[in-house]
């Protein structure tokens, strides 16, 4: 049994020799950092990427066994990008500037966090009409073919691959801000249905056309971050209702190739977006981050049943801890394992303050006590 068997067989409560070692990449600042205590090359801290061959060398180095998010990934979003555009140059050094997705954000030399978003460009039919409508027509020059060639032959395959399916709605609040697509909402429905069902139109077609071309992929994987500490950033009945029928025709799109296993990646509290995606065949919630609101699996199973399961829930912020800490954290983790259906991973990309030997010593008891 190898570990994409291992993978799709604890999903499915089936029995496994020993539980793969899955993590969910890491910060460019955390990779420098270890490259500069000298666990890994500066060509290797420059040159990662999810699933790549890089990837996979940390991977090996740090004792995991694969990286959860190596998917094959299509250009669903805007083509071309927004130039990026310095708009102005404010007194402390800052600049404003246009972003790839269209975001008026202020940016500063030195610092990586998440900028500041003073402004949208999409704010009506107008500037839908000009600026994003375009950009979201269907072309075959969105899929990489000849990296599909290499996936219809899946003999010996030793790890899962997913099939990006995109984003559905996160990508939109990317575009227009919280308000901007809550009052959108209200103002102009018709435009706010537009917006998601072309979204969701253009993906669709990638998805189905990959798919025709006989590769093969173990799982589904969707992209929406939009919940934070304490829940969703759209009201929940209106995502059930406008999100929740796209969801439906691509998870029967993605059973009908024989994929069961779909996921998708929402950071924060989700427990109120659940039903519409499990409802709609999203079945595996990742990266169930700890965070302050102690996210787990467990209430969840609880609740809906062996339908749901989950990669993640590994709280990361261990990693800069002492080894005592480690231990508690897979104690914790213990019983969850045992509900079946689950794979810890840390709740998110490992940060700047994560110690490489604790990385490894994670690694090593998780691999003592789980074969």
């Amino acid at each position: 049994m190898n570990n994409r068997e291992r993978a799709l067989a604890v999903l499915n409560y089936e029995k496994v020799d020993k539980l793969p070692l899955v993590h969910f990449g890491f910060w460019s600042q955390t990779l420098d950092k270890w490259a500069e205590e000298g666990h890994l090359t500066r060509e290797e801290a420059a040159g990662w990427d999810d699933g790549n061959a890089v990837d996979r060398a940390i991977t090996a180095k740090l004792g995991f066994d694969f990286n959860w998010y190596s998917c094959f990934h299509t250009k669903g979003s805007l083509r071309p990008t927004f130039e990026y555009k310095v708009l102005e140059i404010l007194p402390d050094g800052a600049k404003k500037v246009v972003s790839g997705g269209g975001a008026i954000v202020i940016v500063k030399d030195g610092i990586t966090s998440i900028p500041a978003v003073v402004d949208y460009l999409l704010k009506d039919r107008a500037s839908w009409e000009e600026l994003y409508l375009p950009r979201l027509q269907y072309s075959d020059e969105r899929i990489d073919f000849k990296a599909l060639e290499e996936l219809k032959d899946d003999t010996g395959r030793e790890i899962p691959k997913g099939i990006h399916c995109g984003s559905l709605f996160g990508k939109i609040r990317n575009w227009m801000g919280v308000e901007g697509i809550s009052y959108l909402y209200a103002d102009d429905e018709d435009l706010y249905d537009e917006i998601i069902n072309t979204v969701a139109e253009l993906q669709y077609k990638l998805l189905e056309k990959v798919l025709s071309t006989g590769a093969k992929f173990d799982f589904g994987h969707f992209w929406e971050d939009i919940c934070f500490k304490n829940g969703p950033l759209v009201k929940p009945s209106v995502f059930y209702e406008k999100v929740g029928p796209h969801y439906r025709r691509f998870t029967k799109l993605l059973n009908s190739y024989g994929i069961n296993i779909v996921s998708v990646d929402c950071d924060g509290l989700i427990d109120s977006l659940i039903p519409a995606w499990l409802e709609n065949g999203v079945n595996t919630m990742f990266p169930i981050e700890v965070g302050t609101w102690d996210a787990s699996i467990k209430p969840w199973r609880e609740k809906y049943g062996r339908e749901l399961r989950g990669v993640g829930g590994m709280d990361k912020k261990v990693f800069a801890c002492e080894y005592a800490a480690i231990d508690a954290e897979i104690e914790r983790l213990k019983p969850l394992v045992e509900l079946g259906g689950y794979i810890p991973c840390p709740d998110h990309r490992m940060p700047p303050d994560a110690k490489w030997e604790n990385v490894q010593y994670y690694c090593d008891r998780m691999r003592k006590i789980y074969g």
